[in-house]
């Protein structure tokens, strides 16, 4: 008999919490059905399977993501929205460690949602890097830069990876001029 109230979008949300607990390298479709006390056949009428799951979990992650950094630039432009986007994106990195993996997924093209999530974050992204007229090939180029570039030092941070004496705060600060300061001297493609 089916649990009164399970649904996919409990078991994903279920997901993403348990995720964030025990990480996502310790997410299993075994874990969950024990978290929602369902025998794991059960879950199956909801989730096609672990990748299925974690594709799921994937466009929610994203779309909490999305919504974050598009808070983080209404308003703001240059400077100020990449040092809000950039600290949105560590901030949404830090309180979920678990879920936040799965933003790094491409978008299922299948799956609509997932596209428009995933669409919303790069648009965030392009609103920033606006405010530093970059467009075309220059934005893209930039947008691969600065998500490399964060993604590298969240997922450094979260795995203890800075063990030198300075303030990781600090460290993220310098980061952050670091970018604005290459995004504001971005090699143009037509002075390449």
């Amino acid at each position: 008999m089916p649990r009164v109230g399970l649904n996919q979008h409990a078991v994903v949300r279920e997901a993403a919490r348990l995720a964030d607990e025990v990480g996502a390298d310790q997410l299993t479709l075994a874990a969950l059905a024990n978290r929602l006390g369902v025998a794991l056949p059960s879950l199956y009428k909801h989730v096609r399977g672990a990748d299925a799951l974690a594709q799921k979990l994937s466009a929610l992650a994203t779309a909490e993501l999305a919504d974050e950094l598009t808070a983080a630039v209404a308003g703001r432009a240059g400077g100020d929205a990449l040092r809000a986007v950039a600290t949105a994106y560590r901030a949404y990195a830090r309180r979920h460690p678990g879920r936040y993996p799965a933003t790094q997924r491409v978008p299922d093209p299948t799956d609509p949602e997932h596209v428009a999530a995933g669409e919303r974050a790069v648009g965030a992204i392009r609103a920033t890097l606006r405010g530093y007229g970059l467009d075309g090939d220059d934005a893209l180029d930039a947008t691969r830069m600065l998500r490399s570039t964060l993604h590298g030092f969240v997922s450094l941070e979260a795995a203890g990876g800075f063990g030198l004496p300075r303030a990781v705060d600090a460290s993220f600060d310098s980061l952050v001029a670091a970018l604005d300061g290459a995004l504001g001297s971005w090699p143009r493609r037509e002075d390449r």
